[in-house]
């Protein structure tokens, strides 16, 4: 069974569509929602466990132009 999780991102200003659309083409990710409040962007992500969603995070999304903070929720 995977693991799945939200990913909460804050991004620079200006770059929440560039952002967003970005993450569309990154694979583990099964929604990327634009939102209101303190974060810009809601993903919705899955892996095989906890570290392989640790590794999309740091290892992809992290380096996405854009990106200033993420913030990982597991679902249990």
């Amino acid at each position: 069974m995977a693991t799945r999780g939200y990913v909460l991102i804050e991004t620079t200003m200006g770059k929440t569509k560039e952002v967003a659309g970005a993450l569309q083409s990154l694979e583990g990710l099964k929604s990327v929602n634009v939102v209101t409040g303190p974060y810009d962007i809601i993903a919705i992500v899955e892996g095989k466990n906890a570290d392989a969603i640790g590794q999309l995070v740091t290892g992809n999304i992290h380096h996405i132009p854009g990106v200033s903070r993420t913030l990982i929720c597991l679902v249990f």
